[in-house]
């Protein structure tokens, strides 16, 4: 092959610099010139931090880590930069300067020209400094709206890719089966459906922005015993299958996700880090999957140091490498001397690199960094002068008004209203109490991935570059002739009883008293809710449940209000409070979105997308069971939830009515279709979730009593009435059958069309007919509802 390309009248250019080329010859062409050292320092990133004035960035020393010498690294090149803007606090613009000086010099050193990667957290919006903080997945989930979560997936994705960010870490698509695990506010829900098309619309809108989606954790990683992070999980094949996975195929399949991040647990024994049955047999051979593979961080050496199936980093490195992990993240460690060592010596085949090579290739020719017009300055400093970096400051807006309009209307559709007796909305109270350690604190509404909480509790002089209206705030804006009284109570898990009997007295002496609960988002044992704070029980942290039934016992109707990571039991508050408002951590809106709840500005249509738990120690537990999961008189522990998987109120009511199935047979390769009418039969205009569930009575092996196959949001004015047609497919009947292959059975089965997953409102049974099927990665996946105007009467 000829790697040097003339163009009559234009200078010769390298092969892998010609657009005119595929890829896969520029990719070929590349690889072939390169020396060993070089491809490896493709497969690595480094952890840095953008400066805040403007230079280079600086290599990031972290504890698990020895420092990085970036002389001594840049000239073979360098396949990724670490968080650049989720380090450290920067202005958005002198990062952007930071980050194309650095790029630049990348560029420069290296033979080829190849500049880095570079990547950075979006969980909860782009993890940066001055980033709007959208609410945290949890409240995505409690959305029910993809359309939505698209929308403000686009808008990270713009503002990430303006900076010059190539990839995103983000959606995490594991599955709730624990919900005492703290990374619980990271993900989605309970139901493998919901986590798959919200996911899957966050992709869409993130890669639509230029942005490099990653999937994560594959897979497993929500499943750890008992809650606890990192440990193993014991999983059979089925639940795996079943419902672990899905999320990740419908990301892939109908999402296009470009990368995917393994999960560090072990599952029966085996990494995911070093599955190649996991990674390469299901992800690439079965799925079709092309992109790129990027290890958790830390995750290669943790072959090592934790998981002991590697005697030295060569040993990590071969094993995760023949697994399919392209890219070891976030620093050079394992990729390194190690690998290359083991390549020269015979222990790694130097075809398993090229492997990995080409693949990070391919993604850098894709994103345009192999072009000879790659330009460093992103697109935010266009026109910048970049030997005034003082001049910069303040140039670039990751908060802009209509990020905050976005974020505001995330929020409001993932408030859940969880009971009411009629206090909600409030009216026009004279006096309110607001109690509670939520009450006041102005970074209650943020997940453990908002940079706030992440990356600024480190830098306490820093101010928090967004603006955080806590609840008193909102409130006092939303019941401008109210008097409010502030009083704490307690603390979020300091279990301090002194301030609940001022507390009480502020509440007596009021006509409504709103107390705010939950959580504090943090880090490996420093908050309630985040990485690393898992909980032994879900119980209400410290002194919370206390304060609460205190308040219960007064006369003063209670309105309780969460601001939270996961779902709490809420004891009595189930029966005797006024009313639930329930939030997941809903981002610098939240309070916004809480206050119109309350007010009746909004009417809420959040739905449950975890279920909250009746009592504390009845976990594990989700709606997604089987018979004997669920109620029974063969155990006296009843995990009946105080508010099911999809749960939620509005202050309309809403009349389900005229069901007709109209094809109620269907043979194993068809389709059911039936019809029915949602009606606003109340005073207000409002949204209705409709959620499709399928029971299948009797299968050849045990399944979940129920589980959801489809929904829509359905939002009407007072009177009106939408007409829904259903088209339920038989694809979404395959389980995971005796033999391991996915198998569609003839036979009775019930679609149930309802409000929440023990609110069924419309039954319809049907039947498939025929012979036993098996469907793959290609079948349906999705039961689809349309709708039509109704005429008003």
């Amino acid at each position: 092959m000829n790697a040097i390309v003339a163009v009559e009248n234009t200078p010769a250019i390298p092969l892998w610099n010609d657009t005119t080329a595929s890829v896969t010859a520029r990719v070929d062409a590349l690889i072939d010139a390169m020396t060993l050292q070089e491809k490896t320092a493709q497969l690595y990133g480094v952890w840095v931090g953008a400066s805040d004035q403007g230079g280079e960035v600086a290599p990031h020393q972290h504890d698990m880590e020895e420092a990085v010498d970036l002389d001594a690294l840049l000239p073979t090149g360098l396949g990724q930069l670490t968080r650049p803007f989720g380090t450290g606090p920067v202005d958005p613009a002198l990062g952007a300067l930071s980050l194309a000086r650095t790029q630049a010099r990348i560029a420069a050193t290296n033979r080829f020209g190849i500049p880095a990667l570079a990547h950075d957290e979006c969980l909860a919006g782009f993890a940066a400094w001055g980033a709007t903080a959208y609410p945290v997945p949890l409240s995505w989930g409690a959305t029910f709206d993809p359309d939505t979560v698209r929308r403000m997936a686009t808008a990270i994705g713009r503002d990430m890719r303006a900076v010059g960010v190539h990839q995103g870490l983000a959606p995490v698509l594991d599955v709730v089966r624990d919900a005492r695990w703290g990374r619980t506010e990271e993900t989605i829900g309970e139901d493998p459906y919901l986590v798959g098309t919200i996911g899957t619309a966050y992709v869409q809108g993130l890669q639509s922005a230029g942005i490099v989606a990653t999937l994560k954790h594959f897979a497993g990683h929500s499943a750890s015993r008992a809650g606890r992070n990192l440990a193993p999980s014991s999983v059979g094949p089925r639940e795996r299958a079943d419902v672990l996975l899905p999320p990740f195929e419908m990301a892939i399949r109908e999402g296009g996700a470009r990368s995917v991040m393994n999960a560090y647990t072990d599952t029966d024994g085996m990494p995911s880090a070093a599955d190649e049955d996991l990674l390469t047999g299901l992800l690439r051979d079965t799925w079709g999957f092309d992109g790129t593979v990027v290890a958790d961080y830390f995750a290669i050496a943790f072959l090592k140091t934790l998981h002991g199936i590697a005697a030295d980093w060569a040993g990590a490195a071969r094993a995760a490498l023949r697994a399919g992990i392209d890219v070891e993240l976030p620093n050079v460690k394992t990729y390194g001397t190690p690998l290359a060592e083991a390549v020269a010596d015979g222990r790694v085949p130097e075809a398993l690199v090229d492997r990995a090579l080409r693949r990070v290739l391919s993604q850098k020719a894709v994103l345009g960094l192999l072009d000879p017009d790659w330009n460093a300055v992103p697109a935010a400093l266009d026109g910048a002068d970049p030997d005034d970096p003082a001049a910069l400051r303040g140039r670039i807006d990751l908060d802009s008004p209509e990020n905050r309009a976005l974020a505001r209307t995330v929020a409001e559709e993932a408030v859940v209203l969880l009971s009411n007796d009629g206090t909600l909305p409030l009216g026009r109270p004279r006096r309110i109490a607001l109690l509670g350690p939520n009450a006041d604190e102005p970074t209650a509404v943020l997940g453990c991935y908002s940079f706030p909480q992440h990356i600024g509790v480190h830098h306490p002089a820093t101010p928090l570059g967004i603006a955080l209206p806590t609840l008193r705030e909102t409130l006092a804006t939303e019941f401008p002739d109210a008097e409010i009284t502030v009083a704490r109570g307690t603390g979020i898990d300091d279990g301090d009883l002194s301030g609940i009997p001022e507390a009480a007295r502020v509440a007596r002496e009021a006509d409504v008293a709103v107390v705010a609960l939950g959580d504090r988002a943090g880090l490996f044992g420093r908050g309630t809710s985040g990485e690393g704070c898992d909980v032994e029980a879900l119980a209400l942290p410290g002194a919370q449940q206390h304060l609460l039934d205190t308040l219960l016992d007064l006369e003063t109707p209670v309105v309780t209000v969460l601001l939270a990571g996961r779902p709490y039991a809420l004891g009595r508050a189930v029966q005797e409070s006024a009313a639930i408002v329930q939030s997941f951590f809903p981002g610098e809106e939240g309070t916004q979105a809480i206050a119109g709840v309350l007010s009746g500005r909004t009417n809420p249509s959040g739905r449950l997308p975890v279920s909250v738990p009746r009592g504390p120690n009845s976990q594990p537990t989700t709606y997604l069971g089987a018979r004997l999961a669920h109620r029974s008189e063969v155990s006296n522990i009843d995990p009946t939830p105080a508010f099911a998987f999809g749960h939620g109120l509005s202050y309309t009511r809403f009349d389900w009515t005229d069901l007709t199935v109209d094809i109620p047979q269907a043979p194993t390769d068809g389709e059911f279709v039936l019809a029915f009418t949602v009606r606003n039969s109340g005073g207000r205009s409002g949204t209705e979730v409709v959620q499709v569930y399928l029971h299948d009575p009797v299968a050849s092996v045990v399944q979940p009593v129920q589980r959801l196959v489809g929904y829509t949001r359905v939002g009407l004015e007072p009177g009106e009435a939408r007409r829904l047609r259903v088209t339920v497919p038989a694809d979404v009947a395959s389980f995971t059958g005796r033999d391991g292959r996915r198998v569609v059975e003839p036979g009775e089965l019930e679609v149930r069309l309802s409000a929440s997953s023990a609110d069924p409102r419309l039954t319809a049974r049907v039947t498939l007919t025929g012979a036993e099927r098996h469907v793959d990665h290609t079948r349906r996946l999705h039961a689809t509802v349309g709708q039509e105007p109704v005429a008003r009467a």
